[in-house]
């Protein structure tokens, strides 16, 4: 009955996971074109979002939407590995399902924490903890390192401004924009919901991978990528990330032109053999080993006993 109905629960699911996927993979791959928001340094970023801020608005919107929708494609991995093998621990889908909740969380609240931050910082209420003289250092410094050249290219002094002194101002505009985002009420909510998200869905990823895995419902290619990109989320690997999200979604509607792994139908696990396993499978003739012919266990080709060999008395 438990398999029966494991079954009968990702069949009926199946199809509106895989479309949560598939959207939750648009939505991200969409915000990046909505959003106009553009810049080098943190006071160029501010402008921008001020300038910008109904599509960084909705581009954090969109973004919030799909890592909220990540939550049931983990969700159902997570519970038909759990159908298959009963050392899967339940207690951990707590996790599973509130760490997507908290990355979109975190995104909204990154984006209302960004533009409180621009507001501040265009109406010209942010405070630089740069002093003049610190900054005037500070470039003195860089064109000693780096030369004049360098600062006409990095700062691009204004028409009757010097490369120093376009270097000085960008300096001290961007330590007042870093401390607009860092005082902006909804920073701390950002930050603590993001690393929290994080972590928990590098943990909730592995997890439902290396257990999707063993059970055989994901190949040892597709188990093993799917554990080390859960890890690369957190460097910034995205893309590939939401590539393996694609993979899963056309597993679930049963459109890979191999087919699903066997365990998907069987309702029980059925793990992947070993390179030994592979191995002693195409060594086998296509009738079989006869009862005369076949090896017993421990015996080598040349029919000797490997493991039991006779150890020599000792006198």
């Amino acid at each position: 009955m438990r398999r029966e109905a494991a079954l009968e629960w990702e069949s009926r699911w199946a199809v509106p996971v895989a479309m949560a996927t598939l959207v939750a993979v648009v939505l991200i791959i969409a915000s990046l074109f909505v959003s106009n928001v553009s810049g080098t340094g943190d006071a160029e970023v501010l402008r921008s979002v001020d300038a910008n801020s109904g599509s960084a608005m909705l581009s954090a919107v969109m973004r919030a939407v799909a890592f909220a929708l990540l939550a049931f494609p983990l969700v159902y991995l997570f519970r038909a590995a759990r159908a298959r093998s009963d050392r899967v621990r339940t207690q951990l889908i707590g996790l599973v399902v509130v760490a997507p909740l908290f990355l979109g969380l975190s995104s909204g609240f990154q984006a209302l924490a960004q533009q409180e931050a621009a507001d501040e910082f265009v109406a010209g209420e942010a405070k630089s903890t740069l002093t003049a003289k610190e900054a005037k250092e500070d470039c003195a410094d860089e064109k000693k390192d780096d030369g004049e050249d360098h600062l006409v290219d990095e700062y691009e002094p204004a028409k009757g401004e010097s490369p120093l002194q376009a270097c000085e101002t960008t300096k001290r505009e961007d330590d007042e924009a870093s401390n607009a985002q860092t005082e902006a009420a909804f920073t701390p909510f950002a930050t603590g919901l993001g690393i929290a998200g994080g972590l928990g869905f590098v943990v909730a990823l592995f997890y439902s991978c290396l257990w999707a895995m063993r059970t055989g419902l994901l190949s040892r290619f597709w188990g093993s990528l799917g554990m080390a990109l859960g890890v690369a989320a957190l460097f910034g690997l995205m893309p590939f990330v939401l590539l393996w999200f694609l993979y899963l979604a056309v597993l679930l509607l049963d459109r890979l032109p191999g087919g699903r792994p066997p365990a998907w139908a069987a309702g029980e696990a059925i793990p992947w053999p070993t390179p030994g396993e592979k191995a002693a499978a195409e060594l086998e003739p296509d009738g079989g080993w006869e009862e005369s012919e076949a090896p017993s266990p421990g015996e080598d080709d040349d029919g000797e006993s490997g493991p039991k060999r006779k150890r020599k008395q000792r006198e």
